[in-house]
């Protein structure tokens, strides 16, 4: 049996690598995503073979995560429950993408994970995998009772790894878990089940504290094509380089802190703290494009607007290669068209506060829209007309109720 999993070299994909190639008596293909988490991939390589894999995949997607996972999440204006720009979510369909393909590639007969059996990430792992190799194999060995039995805690897999002399670095107390990509640091967990424990301040990887951020303003800007941002204070940039200069300006600033009581989709809730400096300035300036250059009045934005929950429980729950979020994406796609131009911001202390926009496909008319004149267009007389045809209902009805009381 040949299988491939996702490994990071941490402790729990260490025992995870060990373990299943034991039980399983199968030959294991390791394989690492880089996908911004700047982690030291050094050495990577041969931890992974010295634990007990026959091969290992160290594949950089971090371009392939901005362009075609990140920004067109942007582009639908996607956030979860109104609060979590889903940095998480978004990433691990990629990552199973890229385990199918290498399962394919070594004609494995099986894709394997660390997701624990009461989190998000396993439904988005595998359902992904089954949406691009429905006959594929899962191994999940949070979900089988002797794998539990037998690692109840970090110390038995600390324990384990000695025994086994397999290299992790690793204490038997944890006081929260972390997770990074390009796009966000996520926190929970450990000191953070207590919802009302305020996260330490030595915790915070990508920000400071916006009380402890500088004492002036910046500015910054942001040029958009289609409702993709293409570069920042003038210089193009690509998307994974967007999101890495977004992110420093933003941090510099303290912005991007979200600290939230999340409902999974397994049907718990879970209290995260998260750091999208670089996407929360990527957000803020992309829906300010769009009050710019999206059309109303044949429902462009308000639609696309309506369908912003459901596209981000898609994400969220998993289901990105699903027909019903392909199907939101053209949608989307094609309500970006004219989301062309460029927005001014100024970050302060966490705030982002917009201060200017334009755009050579700007619907905004300062001749229609101004106090002063601007009869030619627009005659203040034809809003008398307009208000009464939508009055009409609410006045039909006051004389209904009016006429009951006699």
């Amino acid at each position: 049996m040949k299988i491939v999993l996702a490994y990071s070299g941490g402790l729990d994909t260490s025992v995870l690598l060990s373990w299943i190639k034991e039980t399983y008596n199968a030959e294991m293909i390791a394989f690492c995503a880089d996908i911004g988490q700047e982690e030291e991939l050094k050495g990577l390589d041969k931890k992974a073979r010295k634990t007990g894999a026959s091969k290992i995949y160290i594949d950089d997607l971090t371009e392939e995560f901005a362009r075609d996972f990140i920004f067109p999440m942007i582009q639908a204006g996607a956030i979860y429950e109104n609060q979590y720009f889903l940095g998480t979510s978004i990433a691990r369909p990629l990552i199973a993408k890229r385990m199918i393909e290498i399962a394919r590639k070594e004609k494995a007969d099986a894709v394997g994970h660390g997701a624990t059996g009461k989190g998000n990430d396993q439904v988005r792992f595998e359902l992904t995998a089954y949406a691009l190799e429905p006959n594929i194999k899962v191994i999940a060995p949070w979900r089988e009772e002797r794998f539990r039995k037998q690692f109840p805690g970090r110390a038995e897999m600390i324990a384990y790894c000695a025994d086994k002399n397999i290299p992790v670095e690793a204490s038997a107390k944890k006081p929260y878990s972390m997770d990074r990509n390009l796009l966000h640091i996520s926190f929970e967990s450990g000191i953070l089940e207590d919802p009302w424990m305020e996260p330490p301040k030595d915790m915070f990887k990508l920000s400071v504290a916006p009380e402890d951020a500088p004492n002036r303003p910046e500015y910054v800007t942001l040029d958009f094509v289609r409702g993709i941002c293409v570069a920042v204070n003038g210089k193009r940039l690509s998307p994974a380089n967007v999101l890495r200069t977004l992110n420093k300006l933003g941090g510099k600033h303290g912005v991007g802190r979200v600290d939230l009581v999340e409902n999974r989709f397994v049907g718990m809730k879970s209290r995260g703290v998260y750091e999208t400096p670089g996407g929360t300035i990527l957000h803020s300036a992309h829906r300010q494009m769009e009050t710019l250059t999206m059309d109303r009045e044949v429902e462009v934005m308000h639609l696309r607007d309506s369908l912003i929950p459901r596209y981000s429980e898609l994400v969220y729950y998993g289901f990105w290669f699903s027909p019903e979020r392909l199907a939101l994406q053209a949608l989307v796609e094609e309500s970006q068209q004219n989301v062309t131009g460029t927005v001014r911001l100024k970050l302060y202390k966490g705030n982002i506060i917009t201060v200017g926009r334009k755009s050579a496909l700007s619907l905004y008319r300062p001749d229609i829209a101004t106090m002063e004149s601007g009869e030619s267009i627009y005659n203040q007389d034809d809003a008398t007309g307009f208000i009464k045809l939508n009055a009409l209902r609410l006045r039909v009805k006051a004389m209904v109720e009016k006429q009951a009381k006699k």
